[in-house]
């Protein structure tokens, strides 16, 4: 199992960006770059890609909504070939309230767009020939009078190509259907608040379902996840770090009614509780909703403890199918990040 990690974006970006030099050498595999509605991913993953050799770097997502297929088979071509072949491309949906609020684009078919998304992006890659494609949400060329548009589009070729013959799509996704879709299409996945001991109660009989339509050619799906990362004997307080997270994307992520974090919370047995973080944090009161989180979803969600308890905590990830195991490291005394995480290699194996 490898290690991944999130590049940090709540401070100084820069000097976070700077510190993956460090943490390559200490054993991370690979970091995801966020974009949310702050920094852009592609800069900051080029950034990172001209101060490091070895580690791998994803966009930690980028919203199907906010650029074309083209447009993200041509970003991920160019950190592929700024990076010798280290990119891999992270895509997501967000939600209606990012998408139609920040970008004015409306929210539609997020499944289909993501699927059609992906079909368009591998058919640039391969640069057989010029691309067309008629599906519910893309159509290249653009047909005549559609959107407005001129009809005088002719399909075309990406002038360059990744180092490899395809970047790896990864799909942050949480609802059924689309954790289906990404089971049968996505080269790997990016779930959030992964619970190893509950994932296949929520969505195990999807993962199945996707993998039976699944193309042998794709491998087996890879999974990123994990949470905050803590070692030592006083540890396990760290994961309380974590309530703050939690609290914000179960009752402040997404409309009311639409909100992933939330639903997956109640699938996950936490209902009554879920609906008193929405409440309390919907009401302005954030450290009531953040005391609201259940202490059996926060030890679930992370590995904090003494170094036998991650072990096992390590095992139990392994055991859940994840490949790159994703954490936020917490330094106890007299620790540090980078020998946190080669501690944390170690009990990888």
């Amino acid at each position: 199992m490898r290690i991944s990690m999130q590049l940090r974006y709540d401070g100084d970006i820069v000097a976070a960006a700077e510190q993956v030099a460090e943490l390559e050498r200490a054993g991370l595999d690979l970091i995801w770059v966020p974009e949310a509605y702050g920094h852009d991913a592609p800069s900051f993953m080029g950034f990172i890609a001209a101060r490091t050799r070895r580690v791998e770097i994803g966009s930690g997502i980028m919203s199907v909504y906010t650029r074309t297929p083209a447009l993200l088979a041509m970003t991920a071509t160019g950190v592929d070939a700024l990076s010798g072949g280290r990119a891999h491309l992270g895509l997501g949906t967000s939600g209606p309230r990012v998408v139609e609020g920040l970008h004015g684009v409306p929210y539609r078919e997020p499944v289909a767009r993501t699927r059609e998304t992906i079909a368009v992006l591998r058919a640039f890659w391969r640069r057989e020939k010029p691309v067309t494609y008629e599906g519910r949400v893309h159509r290249l060329p653009l047909p005549p009078g559609e959107g407005g548009g001129t009809g005088l589009g002719t399909a075309m070729k990406l002038l360059a190509a990744p180092v490899r013959p395809a970047v790896p799509v990864w799909v942050a996704a949480l609802g059924p259907r689309n954790v289906r879709m990404t089971a049968e299409v996505a080269d790997g996945w990016l779930p959030m608040f992964f619970d190893p001991e509950r994932y296949d109660e929520v969505w195990g009989d999807d993962l199945r379902a996707g993998a039976a339509r699944r193309d042998p050619d794709l491998g087996p799906l890879r999974i990123s996840t994990g949470g905050l990362l803590a070692i030592g004997p006083d540890a396990a307080r760290a994961r309380e770090l974590a309530r703050a997270q939690l609290a914000l994307f179960i009752g402040g992520m997404g409309a009311v009614g639409h909100n992933y974090y939330y639903d997956l919370v109640c699938r996950y047995g936490y209902r009554a509780q879920a609906e008193a973080v929405a409440r309390l944090f919907r009401a302005g009161d954030r450290a009531g909703a953040a005391a609201a989180i259940p202490a059996e979803l926060l030890e679930a969600t992370t590995l904090c403890g003494p170094e036998g308890y991650v072990k096992d905590r390590v095992a139990a990830y392994r055991a859940a199918g994840v490949t790159e195991l994703q954490v936020v490291p917490v330094p106890q005394e007299g620790q540090t990040e980078a020998g946190l995480l080669s501690r944390l290699k170690e009990l990888c194996g």
